[in-house]
């Protein structure tokens, strides 16, 4: 009986879900508990599988919200910018600082500088429809942007239509790993989770048309907005 029960307040709280739209603030316990005729401890229940199966998320001292989780999409050269908005979402950013480094031994195998040279460094929040989505640190050879300002990269910009319509540089291709992570202290802040939640961490790098690396990017991205589609295909038989 307490199964049907809570599988009677999910279906509602789902069909919710649909009519209000990602991002909706749900009714709370005590309004979906007269709306279903059970017990609070049943909506709980309810709530709990609910958040489980990535259908709804609830903020502590904020409510339940229907799930905003951006369609999931393979691994393209694609820039920030145009992965949110081909997953229909508005993209923007909101710079957190910027400065000038030499480069490392990492940066400088990476980006195929030598070692010491100049890179400007960029840390910004991304964001999709407003709502924090990464925490991203962005490496760029001085050379390949000299003048280049921290407010270039800020608001609505789009980094490689900036890299390609003012530097006349294209990226084609690129390199990138994919770990999952927790999300914690201050990058939990930041994206506004529980320190705690998992997480993808990208480290990218990207190359022009002409083989020259113009960027080396350290991502931290929610895992709950964010899903990927990866390709699979069975191995051709070796021939014997």
């Amino acid at each position: 009986m307490l199964k049907s029960r809570t599988a009677h307040v999910e279906a509602e709280v789902e069909r919710l879900c649909r009519e209000l739209g990602p991002g909706a603030l749900l009714p709370g316990e005590r309004d979906l508990a007269e709306r279903c005729s059970v017990s609070r401890s049943t909506v709980r229940l309810a709530l709990a599988e609910l958040t489980t199966r990535r259908v709804v998320e609830r903020r502590h001292g904020a409510g339940t919200y229907a799930r905003r989780t951006a369609p999931a999409q393979p691994l393209d050269a694609l820039s920030f910018h145009d992965d949110m908005t081909r997953r229909g979402l508005r993209p923007s950013s909101r710079l957190l600082w910027c400065d000038e480094i030499a480069a490392d031994d990492d940066l400088a195998a990476h980006l195929a500088i030598p070692l010491g040279d100049p890179v400007r460094r960029f840390a910004r929040l991304r964001l999709a429809d407003g709502e924090p989505m990464a925490r991203e640190l962005l490496h760029v050879p001085t050379r390949v942007v000299p003048d280049i300002v921290g407010a270039d990269l800020d608001g609505e910009a789009s980094w490689y239509g900036l890299l390609e319509s003012r530097y006349g540089r294209r990226v084609v291709d690129g390199t990138q790993t994919v770990e999952p992570v927790l999300v914690e202290g201050e990058d939990a802040a930041l994206l506004g989770v529980p320190s705690g939640r998992p997480g993808w961490r990208f480290r990218r790098t990207s190359r022009d048309e002409w083989g020259t690396a113009v960027e080396r990017v350290d991502a931290l991205v929610r895992g709950d907005r964010y899903l990927i589609e990866v390709g699979i295909r069975r191995p051709r038989r070796r021939a014997h």
